[in-house]
């Protein structure tokens, strides 16, 4: 049979220390020497006045922040159209009045997504440097076509009635429709290295280079920039991920035509 051990505790309540100024708590035990704790506006005791002290256990490591949810909604098949109009941009003679909407019920801000879409489509690398477009966005009146974020069903169903199999992953250009799958939107691509804002550049630019009568192009060669018009969702071929149709000195970045 193990005999028990009894220990007795022997607690100070009530009891304050001062050393030399500064105000400490005192506890203590009947095995260990009393070590002092500093309050929140003590000075800390140097080593040589608290030999028994030891330092605390570190802090166990801050675990790694959640990653942003990936918002994807059923969609409601209704759409809010952004209030807003913006400055024409491009010099080209061709202007191009856009709308953005949002499908609602798949947690994007309209607004947020009217202004990326305009700074894509303003961007000195997208379509206004072919000299032949420009672009402005409206909230109302005649315009050429309407950038829509949708839900995966949803652009299933608009795309269908052009014959288009997106398959719930894919976008596409139908009638007067940029049809943008939320699940892009918010994922990108896993064949697409690169930030999510570049791949809804490349997203834009690729429906709305459809749009102005662009068709599909392929990789140039091994190590080239992968065209705007390449499908790059399906691979690269040895293309290097990108989002723009030209270059920042105004080059086209163009491969072989694809049916």
């Amino acid at each position: 049979m193990m005999r028990r051990r009894r220990t007795f505790a022997v607690g100070l309540v009530g009891i304050l220390a001062v050393l030399g100024g500064t105000a400490y708590h005192l506890s203590g035990s009947s095995a260990d020497a009393p070590v002092g704790a500093p309050t929140t506006q003590a000075r800390a005791v140097p080593a040589a006045e608290s030999p028994a002290a030891t330092p605390p256990p570190s802090s166990p490591p801050a675990p790694a922040p959640a990653p942003t949810p990936v918002v994807e909604g059923k969609g409601l098949g209704t759409f809010t159209t952004v209030p807003a109009n913006g400055p024409v941009a491009g010099k080209g003679s061709h202007l191009r009045k856009y709308k953005v909407e949002v499908e609602d019920g798949i947690g994007i801000d309209a607004a947020t997504a009217a202004q990326q879409v305009q700074g894509i489509l303003a961007d000195k690398r997208s379509w206004t440097t072919d000299g032949k477009n420009s672009f402005q966005l409206v909230a109302s009146g005649s315009y050429d076509f309407t950038v829509r974020i949708a839900s995966p069903e949803t652009v299933d169903k608009i795309c269908a009635t052009a014959g288009l199999d997106t398959g719930g992953e894919v976008n596409c250009n139908v009638d007067r429709q940029v049809m943008v799958n939320i699940k892009r939107w918010n994922t990108g691509s896993p064949k697409f290295s690169g930030p999510i804002e570049d791949y809804r550049a490349l997203i834009i630019n690729h429906e709305v280079g459809h749009r102005i009568g662009h068709n599909h192009e392929g990789c140039a060669g091994p190590g080239k920039p992968a065209p705007a018009m390449m499908q790059q969702i399906y691979g690269l071929d040895g293309c290097v991920s990108n989002a723009w149709p030209y270059t920042d000195t105004g080059k086209y970045i163009s491969g072989p035509a694809k049916p």
